[in-house]
């Protein structure tokens, strides 16, 4: 991994340079409020990679349980910031996240990507996760 870059869970403490980084490393610009209930929620977790004091990547999960399976850690989302991608980054987030949810007592995480999402499959493979033999087909549901 880049020297100089230091992963950790995120905490209220950061929520300035969330909103500072903004929709350049997640999909829109940070809503305050809704940043608060998820960092707030114990089954919500953020994991966030820093170059000095900005954020250069994250990967954010969630922890279920099931009345006859053990919890499992379900990873949502990984990102990179551009000038950062390739340098392990994503791959160190996702191994953080998967030994915090160790912690927790999951006894499995799994995420899910497109097939043609080489750089995602990649830095699953190199964070230890192994693809699974079966198709999926994605179902949505408006609510």
């Amino acid at each position: 991994m880049l020297k100089g870059i230091k992963i950790r869970k995120a905490t209220n403490d950061d929520l300035s340079a969330l909103e500072k980084v903004g929709d350049q490393l997640f999909d829109y610009p940070i809503k305050r409020n809704r940043a608060i209930e998820f960092l707030n929620d114990p089954r919500h977790h953020l994991v966030l990679a820093f170059h000095v004091d900005n954020i250069v990547g994250m990967a954010s999960g969630f922890h279920h349980v099931h009345p006859d399976k053990d919890p499992a850690l379900f990873i949502d989302e990984v990102g990179v910031l551009e000038g950062f991608q390739g340098k392990g980054i994503g791959s160190g987030l996702v191994h953080y996240l998967c030994e915090h949810g160790k912690k927790l007592g999951c006894k499995m995480a799994w995420v899910l990507t497109g097939a043609d999402n080489k750089a995602a499959r990649k830095t699953y493979s190199k964070a230890g996760g192994a693809a699974d033999k079966n198709s999926f087909i994605l179902f949505e549901f408006e609510t």
